[in-house]
């Protein structure tokens, strides 16, 4: 049985910085592309960030380049989420995605999702 697990979510200052996490069962991890998608009250979920298998190549939604990071750990199963500079329309559920083509970018793409970690911005 697959599982992805986020943590990391909370409530953070605008101009903050928080790191989300995934940890990944069930599944050879290094075969797959890793991703994070978001969902924000009221809209529809969006791509953030996704990464290939062998964590050399990272793609990014506009909004979130050069305020976030995705990166991961084959050893450890864990695929991570850095955001700093944050604005109070990040505030969303930030979902962890696993499928198989690099760039997860929509949700038509991922074959499993976690359960998602609210991460509340406030001004």
């Amino acid at each position: 049985q697959v599982q992805l697990v986020e943590s990391g979510g909370g409530l953070v200052q605008a101009g903050g910085s928080r790191s989300l996490f995934c940890v990944v069962s069930g599944r050879i991890f290094s075969s797959d592309a890793m991703g994070w998608f978001r969902q924000a009250p009221g809209k529809e979920r969006e791509f953030v960030a996704s990464i290939s298998p062998d964590g050399t190549s990272a793609y990014y939604e506009d909004f979130a380049k050069g305020r976030f990071t995705i990166s991961r750990d084959n050893a450890k199963n864990t695929v991570t989420l850095q955001m700093n500079s944050l604005k109070p329309e990040d505030t969303a559920v930030y979902y962890c995605a696993l499928g198989s083509i690099e760039y997860l970018g929509v949700e038509s793409r991922v074959a499993y999702w976690g359960k998602g970690t609210l991460v509340s911005v406030s001004s």
